[in-house]
Parts: C-alpha cells; sequence; structure tokens
C-alpha cells in the first residue's frame, strides 16, 4: 500500500463512519500526522502510538570499514538513524 492507497483508503474508512472528509483533506491530514512525527524524531524525541509502535532516534557510532574498490581502510562517523518498535498489539494482529 502506498501513500495515495492510504489516503484513499483512510477516506472511505472514515465515510462509513460517518463523516464526511474528502481525500484532499484526508491528505493533508495524514501528510500533517508524518511531518509532525518528523519534527518530533529531528528533535530527539519519541513517539509513542500506544498499541501500534514506538517511533525514536538512535546514534550509531562511528567505526572503521573499508572501500569495497580499493579495499582501503576508511572511517565511518557516526549517525544518528530513525527506528520503528512495533507495539504488542501490532504484532499481535501480524502473527
Amino acid at each position: 500500500m502506498n501513500k495515495q492507497e492510504l489516503v484513499g483508503t483512510l477516506a472511505e474508512e472514515l465515510k462509513k463512519e460517518g463523516m464526511a472528509i474528502t481525500k484532499k483533506d484526508t491528505a493533508r491530514i495524514v501528510d500533517t500526522m508524518l511531518e509532525v512525527i518528523q519534527n518530533a524524531l529531528r528533535k530527539g524525541e519519541k513517539v509513542q502510538l500506544v498499541g501500534f509502535g514506538t517511533f525514536g532516534v538512535k546514534k550509531r557510532a562511528g567505526r572503521r570499514g573499508r572501500n569495497p574498490q580499493t579495499g582501503k581502510e576508511i572511517h565511518i562517523p557516526e549517525t544518528k538513524v530513525p527506528f520503528f518498535r512495533p507495539g504488542k498489539l501490532l504484532k499481535e494482529v501480524v502473527k
């Protein structure tokens, strides 16, 4: 499922619930939610959606590596990487 399909499905589900929200408004809601999550991660905060999972940022330590073309040893600098840890309910749904 891509983002456009997600927006369409979400709009249909909301319509079934009696909410008349257009696909355009639903897309804005999805975009805003993703933006809020990204901004929180940028600040180093966790975003925890109980039952669904937790978004966060981890530091990956610097290390030595090798250039695969030359075999020369290089230094790979420390970096931050985003992660997602699924919640208990999400794990049970996927089983």
